[in-house]
Protein backbone atom coordinates (compact mmCIF):
# COMPACT_ATOMS: atom_id res chain seq x y z
CA UNK A 1 0.00 0.00 0.00
CA UNK A 2 2.75 2.56 0.82
CA UNK A 3 4.38 1.89 -2.58
CA UNK A 4 1.08 2.50 -4.35
CA UNK A 5 0.55 5.78 -2.46
CA UNK A 6 4.11 6.88 -3.22
CA UNK A 7 3.59 6.07 -6.91
CA UNK A 8 0.41 8.15 -7.02
CA UNK A 9 2.12 11.10 -5.31
CA UNK A 10 5.07 10.86 -7.70
CA UNK A 11 2.72 10.73 -10.69
CA UNK A 12 0.78 13.78 -9.49
CA UNK A 13 4.00 15.69 -8.83
CA UNK A 14 5.23 14.87 -12.34
CA UNK A 15 1.99 15.99 -13.97
CA UNK A 16 1.94 19.27 -12.02
CA UNK A 17 5.60 19.94 -12.77
CA UNK A 18 5.30 19.23 -16.49
CA UNK A 19 2.06 21.11 -17.05
CA UNK A 20 2.45 23.92 -14.52
CA UNK A 21 5.17 25.73 -16.42
CA UNK A 22 3.70 24.97 -19.83
CA UNK A 23 7.15 25.00 -21.38
CA UNK A 24 7.33 24.71 -25.13
CA UNK A 25 10.31 24.10 -27.37
CA UNK A 26 10.12 26.23 -30.45
CA UNK A 27 11.66 25.53 -33.79
CA UNK A 28 12.78 27.80 -36.55
CA UNK A 29 11.71 27.32 -40.14
CA UNK A 30 14.55 27.28 -42.67
CA UNK A 31 13.18 26.83 -46.17
CA UNK A 32 11.66 23.40 -46.36
CA UNK A 33 13.31 21.96 -43.26
CA UNK A 34 12.88 22.66 -39.57
CA UNK A 35 15.83 22.77 -37.26
CA UNK A 36 16.20 23.56 -33.62
CA UNK A 37 18.83 26.28 -33.22
CA UNK A 38 21.13 26.84 -30.31
CA UNK A 39 22.31 30.44 -30.11
CA UNK A 40 25.16 32.08 -28.28
CA UNK A 41 28.48 33.75 -28.94
CA UNK A 42 31.31 34.57 -26.62
CA UNK A 43 31.51 34.69 -22.89
CA UNK A 44 32.36 38.15 -21.53
CA UNK A 45 33.37 39.11 -25.09
CA UNK A 46 36.76 37.48 -24.50
CA UNK A 47 36.58 33.78 -25.26
CA UNK A 48 34.35 31.20 -26.77
CA UNK A 49 31.57 29.63 -24.81
CA UNK A 50 30.47 26.04 -25.13
CA UNK A 51 27.51 27.24 -27.21
CA UNK A 52 27.96 27.95 -30.89
CA UNK A 53 26.31 30.65 -32.98
CA UNK A 54 25.60 30.52 -36.66
CA UNK A 55 27.76 33.00 -38.55
CA UNK A 56 24.82 33.48 -40.92
CA UNK A 57 22.85 35.35 -38.25
CA UNK A 58 22.62 39.07 -38.91
CA UNK A 59 23.10 41.74 -36.26
CA UNK A 60 19.84 43.07 -34.86
CA UNK A 61 19.04 46.78 -34.96
CA UNK A 62 16.90 46.30 -31.83
CA UNK A 63 16.39 43.46 -29.41
CA UNK A 64 13.32 42.50 -27.39
CA UNK A 65 14.05 40.21 -24.45
CA UNK A 66 10.79 39.10 -22.86
CA UNK A 67 10.35 36.73 -19.97
CA UNK A 68 6.74 35.52 -20.03
CA UNK A 69 5.17 33.89 -16.99
CA UNK A 70 1.89 33.07 -15.31
CA UNK A 71 0.70 34.54 -12.02
CA UNK A 72 1.51 31.34 -10.11
CA UNK A 73 5.09 30.25 -10.75
CA UNK A 74 7.16 27.31 -9.63
CA UNK A 75 10.68 27.68 -8.23
CA UNK A 76 12.25 27.03 -11.65
CA UNK A 77 10.08 29.68 -13.32
CA UNK A 78 10.99 32.23 -10.63
CA UNK A 79 14.67 31.34 -10.98
CA UNK A 80 14.68 31.92 -14.74
CA UNK A 81 12.99 35.27 -14.15
CA UNK A 82 15.53 36.28 -11.51
CA UNK A 83 18.59 35.19 -13.51
CA UNK A 84 17.29 36.96 -16.62
CA UNK A 85 16.47 40.17 -14.74
CA UNK A 86 19.84 40.25 -13.00
CA UNK A 87 21.70 39.68 -16.27
CA UNK A 88 19.75 42.38 -18.08
CA UNK A 89 20.13 44.95 -15.29
CA UNK A 90 23.80 44.23 -14.62
CA UNK A 91 25.07 43.86 -18.19
CA UNK A 92 22.68 45.84 -20.41
CA UNK A 93 21.45 48.82 -18.40
CA UNK A 94 22.82 51.35 -20.93
CA UNK A 95 21.38 49.50 -23.96
CA UNK A 96 17.99 49.35 -22.21
CA UNK A 97 18.12 53.06 -21.34
CA UNK A 98 19.15 53.90 -24.95
CA UNK A 99 16.24 51.85 -26.35
CA UNK A 100 18.47 49.31 -28.12
CA UNK A 101 17.06 46.57 -25.88
CA UNK A 102 13.48 46.32 -24.67
CA UNK A 103 13.47 44.04 -21.64
CA UNK A 104 10.23 43.11 -19.91
CA UNK A 105 8.70 40.53 -17.62
CA UNK A 106 5.18 39.82 -18.87
CA UNK A 107 2.40 38.01 -17.04
CA UNK A 108 0.45 36.18 -19.77
CA UNK A 109 -2.64 35.96 -17.58
CA UNK A 110 -3.20 39.72 -17.38
CA UNK A 111 -5.69 41.10 -19.94
CA UNK A 112 -3.38 43.98 -20.89
CA UNK A 113 -0.73 41.46 -22.01
CA UNK A 114 -3.02 39.35 -24.20
CA UNK A 115 -1.89 40.80 -27.54
CA UNK A 116 1.84 40.48 -26.90
CA UNK A 117 1.37 36.93 -25.57
CA UNK A 118 -0.46 36.04 -28.79
CA UNK A 119 2.22 37.68 -30.95
CA UNK A 120 4.96 35.67 -29.24
CA UNK A 121 2.78 32.55 -28.84
CA UNK A 122 3.61 32.53 -25.14
CA UNK A 123 1.32 30.69 -22.78
CA UNK A 124 3.49 30.08 -19.75
CA UNK A 125 6.96 30.52 -18.36
CA UNK A 126 9.32 31.12 -21.28
CA UNK A 127 12.10 33.38 -22.46
CA UNK A 128 11.76 34.91 -25.91
CA UNK A 129 14.30 36.98 -27.82
CA UNK A 130 13.10 38.98 -30.80
CA UNK A 131 15.92 40.15 -33.06
CA UNK A 132 14.49 43.00 -35.12
CA UNK A 133 16.40 43.14 -38.40
CA UNK A 134 15.47 45.58 -41.16
CA UNK A 135 12.19 46.21 -39.35
CA UNK A 136 11.24 42.52 -39.34
CA UNK A 137 10.62 40.40 -36.25
CA UNK A 138 12.77 37.30 -35.74
CA UNK A 139 11.12 35.81 -32.66
CA UNK A 140 12.66 32.78 -30.98
CA UNK A 141 11.86 31.04 -27.76
CA UNK A 142 15.07 30.09 -25.98
CA UNK A 143 14.49 26.70 -24.39
CA UNK A 144 18.21 26.27 -23.62
CA UNK A 145 17.80 28.32 -20.44
CA UNK A 146 15.85 25.49 -18.81
CA UNK A 147 18.89 23.21 -19.02
CA UNK A 148 21.09 25.84 -17.33
CA UNK A 149 18.92 26.47 -14.26
CA UNK A 150 21.21 24.51 -11.97
CA UNK A 151 24.20 26.76 -12.67
CA UNK A 152 23.61 30.50 -12.28
CA UNK A 153 26.99 31.46 -13.78
CA UNK A 154 26.46 29.31 -16.89
CA UNK A 155 22.91 30.62 -17.31
CA UNK A 156 24.02 34.25 -17.16
CA UNK A 157 27.04 33.65 -19.39
CA UNK A 158 24.86 31.88 -21.93
CA UNK A 159 22.23 34.64 -21.96
CA UNK A 160 24.94 37.30 -22.25
CA UNK A 161 26.51 35.42 -25.17
CA UNK A 162 23.14 35.18 -26.97
CA UNK A 163 22.48 38.89 -26.52
CA UNK A 164 26.01 39.92 -27.49
CA UNK A 165 25.78 37.78 -30.62
CA UNK A 166 22.41 39.25 -31.54
CA UNK A 167 23.76 42.79 -31.20
CA UNK A 168 27.16 42.08 -32.75
CA UNK A 169 29.10 43.08 -29.61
Amino acid sequence: MPNKLMSIILLLFSVVTLTGCNRQISTVENGDKTEQKQAAATRDNSGTSEYQVSSAEMVAEKLEVYYFHRTARCVSCKTIGRYTKETMEQKYRKQIEDGLIDYREINVELPENKEIAIKFKASGSSLFINRIIQGQDNIKQDANVWRLLGDEEKFKSYLEAVINSSLGI
